[in-house]
C-alpha cells in the first residue's frame, strides 16, 4: 500500500512537472522541493477528498457521461494551490488543461509501470 502511494506520488509529481513545463499559469518558484510538495498533497487530496467528491457528483458525472471527473480533478488541484501557496495555478481553467497533462502522464507511466512489474 505504502509502495503504491509513493509510485503514485512520483507519477503525479512528473504529471505536474509535465504541465508547469508547458503551461505557463503554473508557477513554483523554480524549485523541485516545491513540486515534490505539492504532488505528495495532490496524490494525499487525490487519495482522502476525491472519492468523497466523486460520490456526491455521481448524478454529474453520469448525466456527462463522466467528463465531470475532469472538473473534479481540476478542483483538486485548485485545492492544493489553496492549500500550499508556494504552488500557485492562475486560474481553473489552467486547472482544467493541467489535469489533462496529469493524466495522460498518468495513464502513460502506469501503463509502463504494470508492464515493469
Amino acid at each position: 500500500m505504502i509502495r503504491s502511494f509513493v509510485l503514485r506520488w512520483l507519477i503525479n509529481f512528473l504529471g505536474l512537472w509535465a504541465a508547469a513545463t508547458l503551461l505557463t499559469g503554473i508557477s513554483y518558484g523554480n524549485q523541485m522541493s516545491v513540486l515534490i510538495v505539492a504532488a505528495l498533497i495532490f496524490s494525499i487530496v487525490n487519495a482522502l477528498i476525491r472519492p468523497l467528491i466523486v460520490v456526491l457528483a455521481l448524478p454529474a458525472i453520469l448525466v456527462t457521461l463522466g467528463f465531470f471527473m475532469l472538473v473534479i480533478n481540476a478542483f483538486m488541484l485548485y485545492l492544493v494551490t489553496l492549500l500550499y501557496p508556494a504552488f500557485h495555478v492562475t486560474s481553473f481553467w489552467l486547472a482544467l488543461l493541467a489535469v489533462a497533462i496529469v493524466w495522460v502522464v498518468n495513464y502513460l507511466l502506469t501503463d509502463v509501470m504494470e508492464h515493469a512489474v
